[in-house]
């Protein structure tokens, strides 16, 4: 199997804005939405950061195909970066902008007594060699208001068998979510961050009703059931975490 070479990295935040220790109350959304809309998202773009994720997540009922919002929300940020130089100059120099910080004001000053966040939790990946760089989906392209996005993360119980896990995408998992029209952006092996070892990837589609049918065709596959019959990849998941996801309107991606 050839690949390509070149791969990215990807910073994924997590804005948690349920109270707990920080905060007595949970935070308003709305100066974050103000702060990654006007601020962020044009400092990303103008040095040449694009295609960023910025998502808040669903529950879903399978059985009946149906979601609704979920109510105490984080809002998660996926940033694509060429370079891992890339990342550490324009994650280090964003909120030094002053761009940022007047457009992004009523977030950046807020008052002690008032924070804007629970916390933020930050991840660091590396694109996997089968897929190299983000594969931006038609319908995110065209905007279909419809899109959703499933995000999962596999946890491994050593390190050799995250390295495996990944290695299963690499020979063919990947591909097989290709082919099946599962349209996934982005796979990654954590490098940085909590709950190492683990790698994540997100699926998507249109709408909801097809990322279902989707997932359904994926394990009575036969290129599945050869996969995960093979014993070089027994036992290389100790946990798996669904999220379902759906798009900010000025979310990128």
């Amino acid at each position: 199997m050839l690949f390509r070479s070149g791969r990215e990295y990807y910073e994924l935040r997590c804005y948690r804005l349920k109270a707990d220790i920080r905060l007595k109350a949970d935070a308003a959304r709305a100066p974050l939405d103000a702060y990654l809309e006007k601020a962020l998202l044009p400092a990303l773009t103008k040095r040449g950061v694009k295609n960023v994720g910025i998502f808040t997540e669903i529950k879903v009922d399978k059985p009946k195909g149906t979601f609704e919002p979920m109510a105490d929300t984080p809002v998660w940020v996926l940033i694509p970066y060429s370079t891992l130089d890339s990342f550490a100059t324009v994650s280090a120099e964003l909120n030094a902008d002053p761009a940022v910080q007047a457009a992004g004001g009523a977030y950046l000053q807020v008052e002690k007594a008032a924070p804007a966040f629970e916390r933020i939790d930050s991840w660091l990946y590396r694109a996997f060699q089968s897929m190299p760089r983000m594969e931006v989906p038609a319908f995110s392209k065209s905007r279909v208001p419809t899109r959703v996005f499933e995000m999962r993360d596999y946890e491994s119980h050593s390190e050799l068998k995250a390295l495996n896990k990944m290695a299963m995408f690499d020979e063919g998992e990947t591909q097989l979510m290709r082919d099946l029209g599962m349209s996934p952006p982005f796979f990654g092996q954590a490098i940085a961050g909590p709950n190492l070892p683990h790698l994540r990837y997100m699926t998507s589609a249109a709408n909801l009703e097809t990322h279902l049918a989707n997932w359904k065709k994926f394990g009575p596959d036969p290129r599945w059931k050869k996969m995960s019959g093979d014993p070089k990849w027994a036992n290389n998941t100790s946990k798996n975490t669904a999220r379902f996801l759906v798009p900010t309107a000025y979310s990128q991606l």
